[in-house]
């Protein structure tokens, strides 16, 4: 599958609580803002959620919740309790649930979908778009599916499950745009900016909002200026 002339393709994933429905829903702007750069492909976390969403949004911290209690048929990538098939973003274990289904459907979509230029995340759809990098930069996936050129990160964060270590071993090599805010009381920038730190010359775009994928003239001429240096001329 090919993209229309000049324009990257990339594979949005969604954050925790939501779908590729709902992201696509609730990033308008930013497919406005991108689309002379880019067209943006969707994907759904293959992870029901039935937890309770919570009723107000945390101050942050090791509870530190994605809230989207409106979005129907709510997804995620994976769960740090596995008991309670529940995710909070710093939320220490031993072990998560359901991370190798969602690698593989994100590999599957590669294959029929693909191929993509990049791939962006939100969220905990950032978490797992720095894992990918993670693997595609290791020579066990040299040669997989994942041959992403590039990656946008928002309100990214780094895993502090224990079994996702694995993904931090190495600096990450790959082409990134970091995208968080100053004010996110989800997913603070301080561990937005622990993410930042496993990647070799990342660029980073900071807004004064919150929990959201910004949009506005200052963060479309970054994610602009960032996607240029990817088309053909």
């Amino acid at each position: 599958m090919t993209s229309s002339p000049g324009l990257l393709r990339i594979l949005c994933v969604h954050g925790y609580r939501q779908n590729g429905n709902a992201f696509r829903e609730r990033t308008g702007a930013l497919r406005k803002a991108l689309k002379k750069h880019a067209e943006l492909v969707y994907i759904t976390a293959p992870l029901r959620v039935t937890d309770p969403a919570p009723q107000q949004e945390p101050a942050g911290g090791s509870q530190a919740v994605e809230p989207d209690s409106q979005t129907e048929d709510p997804r995620g990538w994976w769960f740090s309790n596995a008991q309670e098939r529940s995710f909070h973003a710093g939320e220490s274990c031993q072990s998560s649930l359901g991370l190798e289904e969602s690698l593989e459907a994100v590999r599957r979509v590669v294959r029929e979908q693909g191929p993509f230029d990049g791939i962006l995340g939100f969220s905990q759809g950032a978490a797992l778009v720095a894992m990918i990098c993670a693997l595609q930069g290791q020579a066990g996936d040299a040669q997989g599916p994942f041959s992403f050129r590039f990656a946008v990160l928002i309100a990214g964060f780094r895993s502090v499950c224990e079994e996702h270590a694995r993904f931090y071993t190495t600096p990450v090599s790959m082409p990134t745009l970091h995208v968080f805010g100053e004010t996110d009381r989800v997913i603070p920038d301080h561990m937005s900016r622990e993410l930042v730190a496993g990647f070799l010359n990342p660029q980073v775009l900071t807004h004064t909002g919150g929990h959201f994928v910004p949009a506005a003239a200052p963060q479309k001429k970054g994610y602009c200026q960032f996607l240029d240096t990817f088309i053909s001329k």
